[in-house]
């Protein structure tokens, strides 16, 4: 077995909002993320896959095959775009970066060619801070 990891980067804006709190804890939890027309990121998205090397291609997939899955599923929805208002998959929640990790796993999941099984979503929104998730 080996795994591959391919980057991404895309910027978007959202905003860190619980509708279960006040408005005076939204506030207090979030401080300035909590911000009503939201704020940016220049966020990187790894992605890492893993499985064994076709002995013919000597890869495990080709990376540029790779990039197209993340795009069309992934990549192209959330790229310069509100996450809060403008990706339908993000509707329903609220983009922590935690919460972001675990919606692109969802929507990665099951598009890898067989043989190939996603192993990590890692999600960077800063250099201070990262999320990763490996499935259930």
């Amino acid at each position: 077995m080996i795994d591959i990891t391919r980057t991404f980067r895309f910027a978007a804006a959202h905003r860190l909002h619980s509708e279960q709190l006040s408005a005076e804890e939204n506030r207090r939890v979030y401080g300035k993320c909590n911000y009503e027309h939201g704020h940016g990121h220049n966020y990187t998205l790894q992605v890492t896959i893993t499985g064994e090397i076709d002995p013919l291609t000597g890869m495990l997939m080709n990376l540029w095959d790779l990039d197209a899955v993340v795009r069309e599923h992934l990549y192209n929805e959330v790229d310069h775009r509100h996450l809060n208002h403008d990706v339908p998959f993000l509707k329903e929640i609220n983009p922590t970066v935690e919460n972001l990790a675990v919606a692109f796993w969802k929507r990665l999941e099951g598009k890898m060619p067989a043989g190939i099984r996603l192993k990590r979503v890692r999600l960077i929104e800063n250099h201070h801070n990262h999320a990763d998730y490996y499935g259930t």
